[in-house]
């Protein structure tokens, strides 16, 4: 059987579909962002800290922290998802859906954001540690209080690019059947082949993009003029 392409689009049919995937995407990528985010932090200073020349240093707690995050950084993400579909299993009940590809894109998303946040808080200035340090703080308030602060726009501006690659991840996860505008495109367009259906995901995936970039930006301009 022959499937001729069709580059139709019946806003009464499609429309519901296309709200739904958005729903389903922002779910995905908001949640691994909130989460993977606020985890990375706390990893990412501790990756920062135990470093040399850190508050905490140590050679051996640096190689394990930094040892996890370059084993999970290369692997591709969709060869992660299946890799990791046994504890998905056991910590969701599922391994289809929004929420089994929540799991395996908060644990990527934790140790993007750790890298990001130690590679931003290395090239802040020590000096803040060390006046703070001088002034009593102690080294915990010092990183936390003192240095994320003095770091912040900087670190506005890397999660606002670390959500393109949520939103890539989320995308991923929908071609293997986690829904959202992955999903809706495969789904709906390439295997239908009706060209405007996946022109319309990628336009609204565009749009989510340049928003969320414009919101970093606007954050970071106010944190550096405040």
């Amino acid at each position: 059987m022959i499937v001729h392409a069709t580059n139709e689009w019946t806003w009464d049919y499609y429309g519901p579909l296309l709200r739904q995937a958005i729903g389903e995407t922002l779910q995905m990528v908001l949640t691994a962002l909130v989460i993977g985010g606020i985890l990375g932090l706390v990893y990412g200073l501790g990756l920062y800290a135990t470093r040399r020349g850190g508050l905490y240093q140590s050679r051996w707690a640096y190689g394990v922290l930094s040892f996890v995050v370059n084993l999970i950084r290369p692997i591709p993400f969709i060869i992660f998802l299946t890799a990791v579909r046994p504890a998905t299993i056991a910590i969701t009940g599922t391994s289809l859906g929004v929420k089994a590809a929540i799991f395996p894109m908060t644990v990527v998303t934790i140790v993007a954001t750790a890298r990001l946040v130690e590679q931003n808080l290395v090239s802040a200035d020590p000096g803040v540690i060390e006046a703070a340090r001088a002034m009593g703080a102690s080294k915990v308030n010092a990183l936390v209080r003192v240095l994320v602060p003095e770091a912040l726009a900087p670190l506005i501006l890397g999660y606002a690019f670390l959500f393109v690659g949520v939103l890539d991840m989320s995308a991923v996860a929908g071609a293997v059947g986690a829904g959202g505008l992955g999903n809706f495109a495969i789904s709906y367009g390439y295997n239908r082949y009706n060209d405007v259906v996946t022109w319309v995901a990628v336009a609204v995936i565009i749009v989510l993009v340049q928003l969320a970039q414009m919101l970093g930006n606007t954050l970071a301009r106010r944190v550096l003029h405040r």
